[in-house]
This record gives C-alpha cells, structure tokens and sequence, in this order.
C-alpha cells in the first residue's frame, strides 16, 4: 500500500467522547421523562449521525415533530458540553504529528455535525492538523455513503488506491470499499466488535503502530 491520504473518523478514533455523548443523550431522555440508559447500551448507537442517534435513543414512540424537539434539545446540550470528559486516545497527537511529518495528508469525515467536529479539535489542540474536515451535514448523505469521502479524495487530488480510511466501525470500513479505498480499524473504539461484519485490510491498537507502518522513524 502506497498510502498517501489518511481519512480519519473522530469519535471513538481521534477522541473517547463516549461519556460526554452518553450523557448528553441521557439528558435529552430526561427531558422527555425517559430513565437513563446504561453507557454501554448507547455506545451501540454512535456512528451514524446525531438524528439516528436520538431516534435509537427515544424508542419508537415519539412522532417527528417530537424527535426533532429532542434533536435540538441534544445538540444544545452537547454543544455546551462536548469538551467535559472528551479527550484524545493515547498516542494520537504523536502519531499524528509523526505521520505529517512524513508527508502524508490527514483529514476528517465523520458522520458527526460539522460544527460541533471542528469546535472538538480546535478545542483538543488538533485544528490545525487536518487538511479537510467534514461532517454528517457537510453532504446529502453520511457514511456509508461514499460522497464525503470521494469529496476528500478531490479536495487532497488522491487517488482511492492511496487512501485509506481510519476508524472504529464497519460504517468506516464499508465507506472505504464504496469508494475503491483501503480501511484501518482500530480496536480501542466504540464498536469495534463490527469488524467481523465487515473486516479492515489494516487492524491496530493504536494511532501510533499505524504511524509506525505509515511514516517509519519520524515520530
């Protein structure tokens, strides 16, 4: 593999934002007089985007209108909180500083809204590390769908068969092949168990033993 773009998911990659996520969701079920669920439960239910998030959250009981209330009510409070427990995986900001170091071009796409992913690496001291970055909002579609990632590859002039994508989940694996791109999935995420749907090229345990394959003696 001759990789040249590294595109990157965010959460449960680049950041463990699973706490602030959970109980921001936990919140907005309070609002609607639902009990709390358990963290590990809605860990489950990251990955494609904050409306599919809320709707597993809520259940099937609450119309459009009222899932879009709760949509909002989530939105406004993560925005407030997204930055309480969030951090970077071990290893993430030498890996990444290693791998630019060795020329390769990083970017973002995450099914997460676009605002809320570049103000969380500004505020995790990574905004100025990625070429691109882009949301679940920033297209018509959200990963699976290979638009987002098409749309890096033009903005970097990347071949597929030079990029890879980076993450925790078969969503990121199946936008990779979509696209005629490779995938490396990493085990510490939030779903890595889906793997065995949808297996990686490239499995590691960190950031850093993929800037050590990538970008050898740099770091």
């Amino acid at each position: 593999m001759q990789i040249r773009l590294l595109v990157f998911d965010l959460d449960g990659t680049l950041a463990d934002s699973k706490q602030d996520l959970a109980q921001a969701v936990n919140a907005t079920r309070a609002s609607v007089q639902l009990p709390a669920l358990a963290p590990q439960v809605l860990y489950t239910y990251v990955g494609n985007g904050a409306p599919a998030l809320i709707r597993r959250a809520l259940g099937d009981h609450f119309n459009q209108q009222q899932l879009d209330q709760s949509l909002r009510f989530f939105l406004d409070y993560y925005r407030l909180h997204m930055l309480d427990h969030t951090r970077l995986y071990p290893g993430v900001r030498e890996a990444l500083d290693g791998m630019r170091a060795g020329g390769l071009e990083l970017a973002v796409l995450t099914n997460k809204p676009v605002r809320f992913s570049r103000d969380l690496l500004c505020g995790l001291g990574l905004g100025d590390h990625f070429r691109v970055v882009y949301g679940g909002n920033s297209f018509e579609t959200k990963k699976p769908h290979p638009e987002g990632l098409e749309k890096v590859m033009a903005d970097t002039g990347v071949a597929p068969a030079q990029t890879m994508v980076v993450g925790d989940s078969a969503v990121d694996v199946r936008t990779a092949r979509n696209a005629g791109a490779w995938a490396c999935g990493v085990t510490y995420g939030f779903q890595p168990e889906t793997f065995t749907e949808d297996p990686p090229d490239l499995v590691v345990d960190s950031l850093v033993e993929l800037a050590d394959r990538l970008a050898p003696g740099l770091r």
